[in-house]
């Protein structure tokens, strides 16, 4: 675990850096069209969420350490080729499998380590320290984004690029100091076996609703703060270091809360509830200005963490609890193409919401989450029903 904390810490790093920059990259030092890189990013990650489920089944087949070596040295292949992009074509040959083996990428991480810790509540914890770690490395590459963007000049963005890809490398020589998880190679119908299990497909999509929580900040707040308050919009970027420094501090406790499917069904119920309120309390800052509308926009953003860490407990509690054992990567690759699919939409949502109908945008939102969590119990209690207690672990009640 160890070696793949730092792995994923320093490729965090690099990505926290690409995603400071590369809006500005493809657009200003390679002058691409705004239209020609929206599309090809939407096109990217609509293979990502086709390829999901089949790499994922791949990986329960060829072992899933192998494999995610193999993505993410093709994706550090992919991000040195942005060096050489001259136009449409090359940019949609390179950012096609950037893109699109990311969603794949995270499914089989969970994977191997679910696969290399059997109890569930380590388990868990494992996950949430990658996440931490995640987030520390998101951080610091922002920082060093920062940096690039003040110098705004080809040779910072050539720098940049080549520590990225150098992150990748990095990531994938650790992943090789792990061992393989123990067990048989799963059969080949890995992949048509999620896609019949609808109880797991079900709450897989109704949990995946929760991720708009990611989109409220990246998209809905900005949006909000410039055209509906009087409030400055370095507010917008406080309330991203506060999410930031709580998700690094509480993310591990908080895994507890998903041990049992059941208890997660119960924590992604309180999770929708938090984010309604969290939606609801900005919907009052409408023309609001001053010290008493700040202190509301940080209440706001103190329940979106709460919720934010209560929905990633859930989602691992759930995905993982009620997966099939001998089908990690498949399943797995269902969840986050799943959760995929939402964050595609999700500035869209929030730009038509926010954006074109304001106060009532938000609480449209909140009932979203509150409609999108209401049968959750329910859906988890039929998938168990419909577990084999052979293929995965027993969910004790919490």
């Amino acid at each position: 675990m160890r070696s793949l904390l730092w792995g994923r810490g320093v490729s965090a790093l690099g990505d926290g850096l690409w995603f400071t920059i590369w809006a500005l990259y493809f657009t200003r030092i390679l002058g691409l069209p705004v239209v020609t890189v929206g599309a090809g990013m939407a096109v990217a990650s609509a293979v990502g969420m086709a390829a999901a489920v089949p790499l994922g089944a791949f990986a329960d087949r060829a072992g899933p350490r192998a494999v995610l070596v193999a993505v993410t040295l093709v994706r550090a292949a992919a991000m040195a080729g942005y060096l050489a992009v001259d136009g449409t074509v090359s940019f949609l040959v390179v950012t096609v499998p950037f893109t699109a083996l990311a969603t794949g990428g995270t499914a089989i991480r969970t994977a191997l380590v679910t696969g290399l810790v059997a109890d569930p509540a380590r388990r868990l914890r494992a996950l949430a320290q990658q996440r931490v770690a995640q987030h520390v490395g998101y951080a610091v590459g922002a920082g060093l984004g920062a940096l690039v963007l003040t110098a705004d000049a080809p040779w910072a963005y050539t720098l940049a690029i080549a520590g990225n890809a150098l992150s990748f490398l990095v990531l994938a020589g650790t992943t090789l100091l792990v061992p393989a998880p123990s067990g048989r190679p799963a059969r080949r119908e890995g992949a048509r076996a999620v896609l019949r299990d609808r109880p797991y497909l079900c709450v897989a999509g109704v949990t995946a609703v929760l991720s708009l929580c990611w989109a409220m900040l990246s998209a809905g707040l900005p949006l909000w703060l410039s055209g509906s308050t009087r409030l400055p919009l370095g507010l917008g970027g406080v309330v991203v270091v506060l999410s930031s420094v709580g998700i690094a501090v509480f993310q591990v406790p908080f895994a507890r809360f998903g041990r049992t499917a059941r208890q997660a069904a119960r924590t992604a119920v309180v999770s929708g509830v938090v984010l309604a309120a969290s939606c609801l309390l900005l919907a009052t800052t409408d023309g609001g200005a001053g010290a008493g509308a700040v202190t509301v926009v940080v209440l706001a953003a103190v329940l979106h963490v709460v919720g934010e860490l209560s929905y990633v407990a859930a989602n691992w509690g759930l995905s993982v609890r009620l997966m099939r054992e001998e089908a990690k990567g498949a399943y797995q690759g269902a969840s986050e193409a799943a959760t995929a699919t939402v964050q595609m939409v999700g500035p869209g949502v929030f730009t038509l919401a926010v954006g074109g109908l304001g106060a009532l945008g938000w609480v449209l939102v909140a009932a979203v989450f509150l409609v999108a969590v209401a049968p959750l119990p329910r859906l988890t209690r039929w998938a168990l029903r419909t577990r084999e207690p052979a293929a995965m672990l027993p969910d004790r009640a919490s």
